[in-house]
């Protein structure tokens, strides 16, 4: 239930996102469901993840953009009931352009991040 979700910090996010597990282990083999909640204005630098993944926009715009460069014209806006399948590996990068924004992201883990450049990855700070 929405009111049971446990939304905590997440050391590969800005410190001002959120991410609840919803389903299995994202740390271990296996399929995983996650939420993320991104406040208004916050970015997440170009990056990957090894593990193919489905994104559901639950609520607000999720703007996604692919490359390895930050680059605003590349952003694509996704309403909530958008689905994006992003394959394995794929550079991209997110914001939170025009307000907050919560997206589902389903997969089969572990589920892992690495940024592009060092200097972005918060755990690195």
């Amino acid at each position: 239930m929405a009111e049971n979700i446990e939304w905590q910090a997440f050391p590969a996010f800005p410190p001002e996102a959120r991410l609840a597990v919803l389903v299995g282990d994202p740390g271990k083999a296996g399929a995983y469901v996650v939420r993320v909640k991104l406040p208004a204005g916050v970015k997440l630098m170009p990056h990957s993840h090894p593990e193919d993944r489905i994104y559901t926009v639950i609520s607000g715009v999720f703007y996604i953009g692919l490359g390895t460069t930050f680059d605003p014209d590349k952003l694509q806006a996704y309403a909530p009931g958008s689905i994006i399948v992003l394959p394995a590996n794929t550079p991209h990068f997110h914001w939170a352009k025009s307000g907050d924004y919560m997206t589902q992201v389903s997969g089969v883990g572990p589920l892992g991040i690495r940024y592009i450049r060092a200097e972005d990855d918060p755990r690195n700070h």
